[in-house]
């Protein structure tokens, strides 16, 4: 049995708040950017003390002798998780795919601090009971969810992960060309990208994509070991074709896209644009199942 106290390492986004003050210089900068184009500051300074409160209740619910950290968004990439981490993640439901890309196995407890502002799908956990929690996860007794990650790597060993999908296309999203391989089916494409969802983005983008043209592709669960992808706004001409512009990514299997671009092609996941990978003249990007996956508290 280890002798190391357990770690909780919460995880946050700066405030609208600490955003606007961070582009203004001051409050007071924030609060004359606002008034003149017909805004007030009060509530975003509202929602600011709620997610304030929130982060201090959670803070005091981490028992004395358990190692803590609390890191933002922006640190994520440079931070370096523990096998037995217990990440709580205190924001909207976006935080959670910010952080799941980083973790391997760790659980993760969803705090949502203004319920009248998020949704809560992910962050479902409130301040109060988030003690609890935290003692159950290190215990192993909390109920957790295991939702299904996609991977993206390229032939260069370049890797991501994503909870929610990964995109294959333009910078700009202006016309990507590319190859596109799903199975025994090859086509070469200009497009505004490809979209490959797991079940938990099948309520995001892939599911507006789908609305919007009316797509037959069943979008899965958030358990379920497979993927769908959807090429954008596929044009058609003498060289670019439109038949291979849907479809299911099963475990084990794989969907391809070789870059044609000159210069923009990247790959991103969860809608994160600076944190991408780029795919230049000739690169191959490979979208899978990934080996990890999220374990959320239910």
């Amino acid at each position: 049995m280890s002798t190391v106290a357990p770690r909780v390492v919460v995880v946050s986004r700066p405030s609208e708040l600490e955003s606007l003050v961070a582009r203004h210089g001051t409050r007071a900068q924030a609060s004359f950017f606002l008034e003149r184009r017909g805004q007030s500051l009060r509530d975003v300074e509202e929602r600011h003390l709620r997610i304030r409160a929130t982060l201090e209740q959670v803070m005091r619910a981490i028992p004395l002798s358990w190692r803590r950290s609390h890191v933002t968004r922006a640190d994520l990439p440079r931070w370096v998780f523990e096998p037995g981490d217990v990440v709580v993640a205190v924001g909207q439901d976006g935080l959670v795919p910010n952080v799941a890309k980083y973790l391997d196995g760790q659980t993760v407890i969803g705090v949502n601090p203004d319920p009248a502002t998020f949704d809560g799908v992910l962050v479902r956990h409130r301040a109060d009971r988030v003690g609890a929690a935290m003692r159950d996860a290190v215990a192993g007794t909390l109920k957790v969810e295991e939702r299904t990650m996609a991977e993206a790597s390229l032939d260069d060993g370049q890797r991501l992960l994503a909870l929610n999908e990964v995109f294959v296309g333009q910078r700009t999203h202006q016309s990507a060309r590319y190859r596109v391989r799903a199975e025994t089916r090859e086509e070469r494409h200009s497009s505004s990208g490809v979209v490959v969802a797991t079940g938990t983005g099948a309520t995001g983008w892939a599911r507006s994509i789908c609305l919007q043209r009316k797509s037959p592709v069943p979008l899965p669960a958030p358990s379920d070991r497979t993927l769908a992808f959807l090429v954008r706004e596929a044009f058609p001409s003498v060289a670019t074709g439109v038949t291979l512009t849907e479809g299911i990514v099963a475990e084990g299997a794989a969907l391809e896209v070789v870059s044609e671009m000159n210069e923009g092609g990247v790959v991103f996941a969860d809608g994160i644009e600076d944190d991408r990978i780029e795919l230049g003249w000739g690169m191959r990007a490979t979208v899978r199942v990934a080996r990890e996956r999220l374990h959320l508290a239910a």
